[in-house]
């Protein structure tokens, strides 16, 4: 890498299929298979799935196209406030409107900072589930259910057993880490296109198997009639706003990964095609989520609207009472990591790209200030479920002030300052940005072209405005 921080001419993506794997793999993470779940259970599902697509579709894909866009359009750049401010400065506005790239690359950092702790409870359950095949293994049985001889209790006890264990978080979170930065440390072409080449397929076979045995093994048709099926009756004010929030988070829209790896895109890629691919992927790989996981909760007689605990606690005490359990528990923690690691890679990227080009650092010493810096603020947030689980950092501020470290980084990154970067971005790429660059640089023309940039200018903005008014003020909604 040179020492301004732009991409070297040999470290962009060697192919639009590397770029697809990377842009995907930073859309599809924990929020997808955890959090869409959770959301879909919580909210009566099929009628939250309808709106949740609606809104991938008219606000997400617009979005998409319009991060990578810019990203590709900012002359070189590889950082998100740099190609923001460059293609300002092309259009003939202030590159101040880069302000908003760097909204994006402070709230990656601060959301690695958390998920790398969120993402350490993954493989302590990878851990887990290891030790639990290992043994079946070895008892002759490797069909057998998980966590044999274990109580229900013992089972769902896992997660608060790790969480009164400082050292042990601290340790899983070191781990995850250090694995996200040697990946980034080695660069566009070498490190970030090699691991989602590799990870993103083994990600996709695990989630078709597993879906396969939920349907065999579990209630698929039920699971089925409950995702697909609308009930508008369960569709209430507050399940609209999360489903547009959903459509919003889940793409990685608003922290900078979309525009630091649209500016490693050759000027050969389709960007209005290629946009709509990781869009559709993103959306498909929810829509499995649910498919695999419901039938699972609902054979075993589980709450679909568990919440958060659905993952850690409810599947788990699922494998017990399944054929093959301990198996399945593995691969399906496996899963999990796979995708929080491609969406980490992108959080550390975006900072780290700005780190390189704002303080003149090569990638390995730009990699490593941010890992570092985020690696200590997720050890607040990993205290706060033990040793200063009492803190409240944000108790001023009445709506974070029961929420401890972790959960108050999250809400103000998610609530604030991703909402609020969509915002000024769409509003800058809709009405400001030079309408002849973004046609150019989009792919798309005539009619195509109108109603994308339509989107962006009218609808965009005030969609995400909802996200962000009823994020702050969630009284609002009733």
């Amino acid at each position: 890498m040179v020492g301004s921080g732009a991409v070297a001419a040999n470290d962009g993506w060697s192919s639009r299929t590397a770029f697809l794997m990377a842009a995907i793999g930073a859309a599809v993470g924990l929020g997808n298979i955890w959090r869409f779940p959770t959301l879909a259970g919580e909210n009566g599902g099929g009628a939250f799935v309808l709106v949740y697509v609606v809104c991938v579709a008219l606000i997400g894909m617009p979005m998409v196209l319009t991060e990578v866009l810019l990203g590709r359009a900012g002359g070189g750049h590889a950082d998100a406030v740099g190609s923001v401010a460059d293609v300002a400065e092309r259009s003939g506005r202030s590159r101040k409107w880069g302000a908003f790239g760097l909204i994006e690359v402070i709230a990656a950092f601060f959301i690695l900072s958390f998920y790398s702790v969120v993402a350490g409870w993954v493989l302590n359950y990878v851990f887990l589930s290891g030790g639990d095949v290992l043994s079946v293994v070895l008892a002759g049985n490797p069909l057998s259910p998980a966590f044999v001889g274990q109580s229900q209790a013992e089972v769902t006890g896992m997660m608060g057993t790790l969480f009164s264990s400082p050292g042990r978080m601290i340790a899983l979170h070191s781990l995850f880490m250090a694995v996200t930065l040697g990946i980034v440390m080695l660069g566009v072409g070498g490190g970030i296109e090699k691991a989602a080449t590799w990870l993103m397929p083994a990600f996709f076979v695990l989630l078709v198997l597993i879906t396969i045995y939920g349907a065999f093994a579990g209630s698929f048709a039920e699971a089925v009639v409950f995702l697909f099926t609308p009930n508008f009756s369960a569709l209430t004010p507050l399940a609209v706003n999360e489903a547009l929030g959903q459509a919003f988070f889940s793409l990685s829209l608003g922290s900078a990964a979309l525009i630091t790896y649209g500016s490693y895109v050759p000027a050969r890629v389709s960007l209005g095609s290629t946009a709509a691919m990781i869009a559709a992927a993103d959306t498909g790989v929810a829509l499995l989520a649910g498919l695999m996981i419901f039938p699972i909760v609902f054979a075993a007689g589980l709450d679909p609207a568990a919440g958060p605990a659905l993952i850690f606690q409810s599947l788990p005490v699922a494998f017990q009472g399944m054929p093959g359990g301990a198996l399945v528990g593995l691969a399906f923690f496996l899963l999990i990591f796979f995708a929080a690691l491609t969406s980490s890679i992108s959080l550390l990227e975006g900072p780290t790209a700005f780190a390189m080009s704002a303080f003149k650092l090569r990638r390995g010493p730009a990699a490593i200030l941010v890992a570092v810096l985020a690696f200590a603020i997720g050890i607040a947030c990993a205290l706060g479920y033990n040793v200063w689980s009492d803190v409240r950092p944000l108790a001023f501020w009445s709506v974070f002030e029961n929420t401890n470290i972790l959960d108050s980084i999250d809400g103000v990154t998610g609530k604030l300052m991703l909402p609020l970067a969509g915002l000024g971005l769409a509003v800058f790429t809709g009405w400001r940005a030079d309408r002849r660059l973004v046609e150019a640089e989009s792919g798309l023309s005539g009619a195509t072209f109108v109603l994308w940039r339509g989107l962006v200018a009218w609808l965009a903005p005030v969609a995400v405005g909802l996200i962000l008014l009823f994020g702050l003020f969630p009284g609002l909604l009733g």
